[in-house]
């Protein structure tokens, strides 16, 4: 009698609760970055060149600069995925004027705002590597106005200063490279005194990257594996065994029990099946598992157990409960889709009670890029058939 086919499936990838993206958001870290965009400004050219200008002259013309470059240094502390504390330095660049009087003369300044900020920062996770930011604050700023004047024009105050606390608002959208290198697209918006007596906003457009660090893990980076099939190995049966001789009178021996029927497992990766986070079966889970049931057409099998399995990284409880959700999730498409006997088919999560690993090979708590790609083993959705075919 034939063996049933064989079938495995290479699982590199692990279970997203487990993965290093996932490890990056569930834990909390520390991470630096530097932010460069545009800023722009509006200018009340005729407001701030009257408060320069002295008793019997007034402006012929005004001119202005509203946009300059913007940078910030900063640093923040993740402390879970949704909520984070962020500080730093920024400088809003120059805005400037240009004013022409009468008499004749010309009015020249420029107003440069530089402070600091502190942040709270929310994230939205809207895929597995794709954020939305939004953010609320206050800063610390000092703008500071440079004024000159040629002809009739000597500015009343030619270099005026203002310190003050206001509030900073911002929205945006942030990117995992990998666990180590994330992009931010922000738009954010500091309201501030012009240095004259006139509070407004100042808009900034950035890009930033942003370096987590300390006890965030930083693998390289992941990517979505296919599964791949090792060609069906066909086991020949066993020679029937040769006849006992028949002896007159002697007693017939007892016929030899029948062997148990073979079981065997395919190992799935978790990233070929589902998304981050999540237990819904994707396009190409459904594809993998779709081949599985096409390859037992015909096969007696007698019971199927799918069973989830995570590493040690992470709380257990929470992989405990995923690694059950994913084996409920495979055995309920192979029922519907695959039309796998509802009788026959058992799901059990074993979150990581059982690795494949061993703690001498993979040694420590900390989840280091190291530890994370030694415990790969560990993170596998595995079938079992019993059956022949």
């Amino acid at each position: 009698m034939r063996t049933l086919t064989t079938l495995m499936l290479a699982g590199f990838g692990a279970l997203s609760a487990s993965s290093a993206l996932a490890q990056l958001r569930e834990a909390p870290y520390a991470y630096g970055g530097l932010s460069v965009g545009q800023s722009r400004a509006k200018v009340d050219e005729n407001r701030i060149a009257n408060s320069q200008l002295g008793a019997g002259l007034t402006t012929s013309s005004v001119t202005s600069d509203e946009t300059d470059t913007a940078y910030r240094l900063f640093g923040g502390y993740q402390f879970n995925r949704n909520f984070g504390l962020e500080a730093g330095f920024f400088d809003l660049g120059k805005f400037g004027l240009n004013a022409t009087t009468v008499p004749v003369g010309s009015l020249i300044g420029e107003i440069k705002t530089q402070g600091v900020h502190l942040d709270l920062v929310g994230t939205l996770p809207v895929t597995e590597r794709l954020s939305a930011l939004g953010r609320i604050g206050a800063h610390y700023a000092k703008t500071r106005g440079n004024f000159r004047g040629t002809g009739a024009v000597t500015p009343l105050d030619p270099i005026p200063s203002t310190r003050e606390t206001n509030v900073k608002l911002g929205v945006g959208l942030q990117y995992a490279v990998n666990s180590a290198f994330l992009v931010r697209g922000e738009v954010e918006r500091y309201q501030v005194n012009d240095s004259v007596g006139h509070r407004g906003g100042v808009n900034v457009v950035s890009m930033s990257v942003v370096f987590p660090f300390g006890s965030a893990p930083a693998p390289t980076r992941m990517t979505r594996a296919e599964p791949a099939y090792v060609a069906p190995v066909v086991a020949a049966a066993p020679p029937p065994p040769e006849p006992a001789p028949v002896i007159v009178a002697a007693p017939v021996a007892p016929p030899v029990p029948p062997a148990p029927p073979p079981r065997h497992r395919v190992s799935f990766s978790a990233e070929s099946l589902f998304n981050f986070d999540q237990s819904n079966v994707q396009p190409q889970g459904r594809a993998a598992l779709d081949k599985f049931a096409s390859e037992l057409a015909g096969t007696q099998y007698e019971t199927i157990s799918v069973e989830g399995h995570t590493d040690r990284l992470g709380k257990p409880a929470y992989n405990q409960k995923l690694s059950m959700e994913r084996a409920s999730a495979v055995k309920d498409h192979l029922v519907s889709t695959g039309h796998i006997d509802p009788a026959k088919i058992s799901a059990t999560g074993k979150g990581e009670s059982t690795p494949v690993t061993k703690p001498e090979d993979c040694k420590g708590t900390r989840q280091t890029p190291a530890l994370v790609t030694c415990l790969q083993p560990d993170r596998r959705v595995e079938i079992e058939v019993t059956g022949t075919k």
